[in-house]
């Protein structure tokens, strides 16, 4: 091999700033909001610490903590058995590790989110995206920005529900469709506590995005942030779930690799 290797082209931009790492990962705390479903349904645990010992007769020099928390709390990945659609294949652990770094493109829905909560994403809408940009990234993700991280500080705020149930953007189930069974991309990301809008527990079927991405054998990010500051294409995600064995997702560090 002639010149620098790749890996150490990536370090060199990495340290003089030329390839800058965001963020897209939530905090995670007790005060991060997590979904409520119907209450004859199971519910999620919020996250929760519990402290073992700090730098005190439990433990004189160090400090940890045991916590408990949702596998679906907070920023975190959708595997594909998290739905009867996808319940006999991959768990969070069989994810292959090559999988969890990929191209993203992100489609700006901001404006029409800010007329409107429950807006919908078509399939007209991508296909006019990548008419004016490029088509949508073989084993990529495609991300999704509606400005909803904004909410994340407030349960209330974020998952914005009446009397009708939550009012959240999201997909339409044939564009949800469109993207598990007829794109090239291996997941969807979205700001939202879910992958599905708001209002999916009425469509034909129930929480499309799940059923079809779950049963295509491709995976879900959800409640990410900073998706304002990565660019329409070019970005690479490095999704990290723990890799929890039958598990059906994890909470997950997500960063993306911007060149700047």
């Amino acid at each position: 091999m002639t010149g620098p290797s790749p890996l150490s082209v990536l370090v060199a931009a990495l340290a003089d700033g030329s390839v800058e790492v965001v963020d897209l990962t939530s905090p995670l705390s007790a005060s991060t909001p997590v979904i409520q479903l119907p209450p004859e349904f199971g519910q999620t645990a919020p996250f929760a610490l519990a402290e073992i010992s700090r730098y005190d007769d439990r433990g004189p020099a160090w400090y940890w903590n045991n916590f408990t928390s949702g596998e679906h709390t907070g920023t975190h990945f959708d595997a594909p058995n998290h739905w009867v659609t996808g319940k006999d294949l991959a768990d969070v652990a069989s994810v292959p590790a090559s999988r969890l770094i990929a191209p993203a493109v992100v489609l700006d829905f901001t404006a029409e989110v800010a007329k409107d909560p429950d807006f919908l994403v078509d399939v007209d809408h991508i296909r006019t995206w990548e008419a004016a940009n490029v088509p949508l990234p073989a084993g990529g993700w495609l991300l999704v920005r509606t400005g909803w991280d904004a909410r994340s500080s407030s349960q209330e705020e974020f998952l914005n529900a009446d009397e009708t149930g939550p009012h959240t953007p999201g997909m339409s189930p044939e564009c949800a469709r469109w993207v598990a069974q007829e794109s090239p991309v291996l997941g969807l990301g979205v700001e939202t506590v879910g992958t599905d809008a708001g209002r999916a527990h009425s469509f034909d079927p129930p929480f499309p995005c799940h059923s079809y991405l779950m049963g295509s054998d491709k995976y879900g990010l959800t409640q990410l942030q900073n998706l304002s500051k990565l660019p329409p294409t070019g970005a690479v995600v490095i999704a990290g779930p723990l890799p929890i064995v039958n598990g059906s997702g994890s909470p997950a560090r997500v960063l993306a690799l911007v060149e700047r």
